[in-house]
């Protein structure tokens, strides 16, 4: 049975889906609406509960704002994936704020922070879910935290440049000094100066349009 526009999307993307009941299902769908973001809008503060987002187009930035204003990036969501932390009234066990940016122009269905939240306390399958969910993207957090504190800085921008381009399908980046230093957690004039140096070792071409990987090769040695 069908019960909204949003079955299919729901279907593919949460797991339990297909465990929960009828009425959990209309529910969901029910207390979800479809939401457009211009690329550069935040999304959620972590002021509040923004609820669950899904991603339909585009994709969202999730980061730590520090009191001075250094960003640190935690992860990207893109096309098919989800933004929980955004939902923090369904996993009350975090205390940190996180903010989402949308980084392109984004649509996202949005389900309603607290209607998720009441049906994760009766229901283990959706509980169950949002706890992996949460486990998952904290991987990708300490993997961000190990970089930042252990890599030095050529090796942090190499790897993010290769994952670039796999996520791409293309060797030309088009990203700012100052939208990869975001990314990586570091400044914009040291990212300048270690994309100047792999421009030296003919690693990558720096234009304004980005940064242009020229030899894989030795970006990947430069990744070890």
């Amino acid at each position: 049975m069908e019960y909204c526009a949003f079955e299919k999307a729901f279907s593919e993307t949460f797991d339990f889906w297909n465990l929960i009941s009828d009425n959990d299902k209309k529910t969901i769908c029910e207390n979800t609406r479809t939401f457009s973001f211009p690329k550069g809008t935040t999304v959620h503060d972590g002021n509040s509960c923004s609820g669950v987002f899904v991603i339909n187009s585009g994709s969202l930035r999730v980061y730590v704002l520090s009191d001075e204003g250094k960003e640190i990036t935690l992860y990207r969501l893109h096309k098919g994936e989800m933004c929980m932390l955004s939902a923090s009234c369904v996993l009350q066990a975090i205390t940190f704020d996180v903010v989402v940016d949308a980084e392109e122009d984004c649509e996202c269905m949005v389900i309603n922070g607290d209607i998720f939240s009441q049906l994760s306390e009766k229901t283990p399958e959706i509980k169950i879910f949002a706890l992996e969910t949460a486990v998952e993207r904290f991987s990708d957090v300490m993997w961000v935290l190990q970089q930042i504190l252990f890599m030095s800085i050529d090796k942090r921008l190499a790897i993010f440049l290769l994952d670039e381009s796999i996520r791409l399908g293309s060797d030309n980046i088009e990203l700012t000094h100052e939208q990869i230093a975001k990314y990586i957690g570091s400044a914009r004039e040291v990212v300048s100066r270690t994309l100047k140096y792999f421009s030296n070792e003919k690693i990558v071409e720096n234009s304004r349009k980005g940064v242009k990987i020229i030899n894989k090769e030795l970006l990947k040695k430069s990744a070890l």
